[in-house]
C-alpha cells in the first residue's frame, strides 16, 4: 500500500512540475529565438531501514530543445536571426556575459546597440555603440555598417562586428531570465563560422499543437494518480472495518 502512495504522490507533485514548464513554452510560442524546455521522470527507489518497498517519482535535470526555429522575413535592418547552430552574445543586467537567439534589435538612447528588451549587444571589445544618426546595415558575419543618413554608400564606415558564439550545447545553461551562459561561468570565445540572416528573425521552436497536447496528457496523468491515492485511501479504510469486526 506504502508503495502506492509513495508513487502516486511523487507522481503527482512532478506533473504539476511538468505541467508549469509546458505553461511557461506555451507561453513563450511567440517570443523569437526561445528554445522550449524538457522534462523527462524517473524512478528511484527509497534507501533507508526496512523493506525496500517504496520507489518515488523524480524529475530528471530539465533540458532544451535546442533545435531552430522557423525563419521569419521583416525586412527590418536591425532584425537578424542565427543561421543553424549559434547565439548572440549580449550583456546581462549584472554586467556579464550571455547568449540569446532573439534578434530584434535597436538603437539605444545612448548609441549602443541592444535587443529590445534593453541588453546591450557585445561586439569585439565590449558593448557595440553606434554614431547618432545613422543608417544601420548588418551583414552575414555580424559586421554592424554605418552609413549617414541621406548619404550613399560611398560613405559607410565600420562601427563593429556583433560577437557570435557556438559553444558545445551540453555546456549551456538556461538562467531564470531566458537567456543562455556557460556552466564554467566564462564567455565563449567568438566564432567565425556563426553567420546571421538580415532582415529576419527566428520564431519560437515550440510546437503549440504538441504543447497543448502535452498539456491535456498531462492532466489526465494528474487525475490517474489522484485515483491512486483515492483507491489506496479506501483500501486503507476497508482495512480498518475489517480489522474492527475483528476485534
Amino acid at each position: 500500500m506504502d508503495r502506492a502512495i509513495y508513487i502516486a504522490m511523487t507522481g503527482a507533485r512532478e506533473i504539476t512540475r511538468q505541467q508549469a514548464a509546458v505553461a511557461h513554452n506555451l507561453a513563450n510560442v511567440s517570443t523569437h529565438g526561445f528554445k522550449q524546455e524538457l522534462n523527462v521522470f524517473r524512478a528511484l527507489p527509497v534507501v533507508g531501514e526496512g523493506a525496500k518497498t517504496r520507489a518515488y517519482v523524480l524529475e530528471t535535470t530539465p533540458r532544451t530543445d535546442f533545435a531552430s526555429g522557423g525563419i521569419q522575413h521583416t525586412e527590418r535592418a536591425l532584425d537578424v536571426a542565427v543561421r543553424g547552430p549559434g547565439w548572440i552574445a549580449v550583456q546581462d543586467v549584472a554586467g556579464n556575459e550571455a547568449y540569446t537567439r532573439m534578434g530584434h534589435l535597436q538603437i539605444s538612447v545612448n548609441g549602443i546597440l541592444q535587443t529590445t528588451n534593453g541588453l546591450n549587444v557585445m561586439g569585439d571589445a565590449g558593448p557595440l555603440a553606434v554614431p547618432p544618426d545613422q543608417d544601420i546595415l548588418i551583414a552575414k558575419d555580424g559586421t554592424v555598417s554605418t552609413v549617414p543618413v541621406g548619404q550613399n554608400l560611398n560613405a559607410v564606415a565600420i562601427a563593429g562586428r556583433i560577437k557570435l558564439v557556438n559553444p558545445p550545447e551540453a555546456d549551456l545553461e538556461r538562467s531564470g531570465d531566458g537567456l543562455f551562459r556557460l556552466r564554467s561561468g566564462q564567455p565563449a570565445p567568438a566564432d567565425a563560422n556563426v553567420t546571421l540572416i538580415s532582415g529576419a528573425l527566428e520564431a519560437s521552436n515550440v510546437n503549440p499543437a504538441e504543447a497543448l497536447v502535452s498539456m491535456i496528457s498531462l492532466a489526465r496523468q494528474f487525475e490517474t494518480q489522484m485515483r491512486v491515492l483515492r483507491a489506496a485511501e479506501d483500501m486503507d479504510q476497508a482495512g480498518d472495518r475489517v480489522l474492527s469486526a475483528r476485534a
